[in-house]
């Protein structure tokens, strides 16, 4: 074999390692964003008419988000914003159009303790999405209701699915980071966390459900009637 004829195998060689090398890492990068991003991924996608357009722009998100000096709640905090959370939830059943108005503006509140944009409404979304992407069509549903309310277009029941639909993102930004509810864990003597077993200990068996424990306990939660309208779900 000629030494033209082997230099030609090993560039084919070469380009071959590198472009299944790329195909490689682009795929990582997919589902990377996918993992992250969740539905709002797909919606991207959709918006920008390809699967490379809007991979650069969830990235560029990603970037702009790293700029920002985000900080978590303080649990009196969090107990705070839910005490007034249940307050603007009692309002809905006199004042539906007012309590959505309040869910609004006390979801953008929340929004800026985090430390996020609170200006402009696509730049909220673009920000939220990158570590709030399963709820942030819930924001979208809820804000787009709020502001059909405000041109007296909106029924008592888009008002409360307003409320259900802000209620999801409330919730996601008050939610307790994982490193602070795994020191708030309460430990067993030895230092191990309760349900820790020690190697070749067997857990005792899970005791079956009571039969309609359900109905003993009241019944699953759901919209409670109040005043004549229901109450969104907690």
């Amino acid at each position: 074999m000629s030494t033209a004829v082997m230099v030609v195998i090993a560039v084919v060689a070469v380009a071959v390692l590198a472009g299944a090398g790329f195909l490689a890492w682009t795929l990582a990068r997919t589902r990377r964003l996918r993992r992250r991003f969740g539905p709002e991924y797909d919606r991207a996608v959709e918006r920008h008419g390809g699967r490379a357009a809007a991979e650069r722009e969830l990235l560029a998100r990603e970037q702009r988000h790293q700029e920002l000096e985000l900080r978590e709640l303080d649990p009196h905090r969090r107990e705070q914003y839910r005490q007034q959370w249940t307050r603007v939830q009692e309002q809905f059943v006199d004042a539906p159009e007012a309590a959505v108005e309040q869910a609004d503006r006390l979801v953008t509140e929340v929004m800026g303790e985090r430390g996020y944009p609170t200006r402009d409404f696509d730049e909220k979304v673009a920000h939220l999405s990158v570590e709030h992407g399963r709820t942030l069509d819930h924001y979208r549903r809820g804000h787009a209701i709020s502001t059909r309310a405000a041109h007296r277009q909106a029924s008592t029941e888009d008002l409360r699915q307003a409320m259900v639909h802000y209620r999801a993102l409330f919730e996601d930004l008050l939610a307790v980071p994982d490193t602070e509810r795994h020191a708030a864990q309460p430990r067993t003597p030895d230092g191990h966390a309760p349900g820790h077993h020690a190697p070749g200990h067997r857990a005792p068996e899970p005791r079956a459900a009571e039969p309609h424990a359900e109905a003993h306990a009241g019944g699953p939660r759901g919209d409670v009637p109040q005043g004549g309208r229901r109450m969104p779900r907690s």
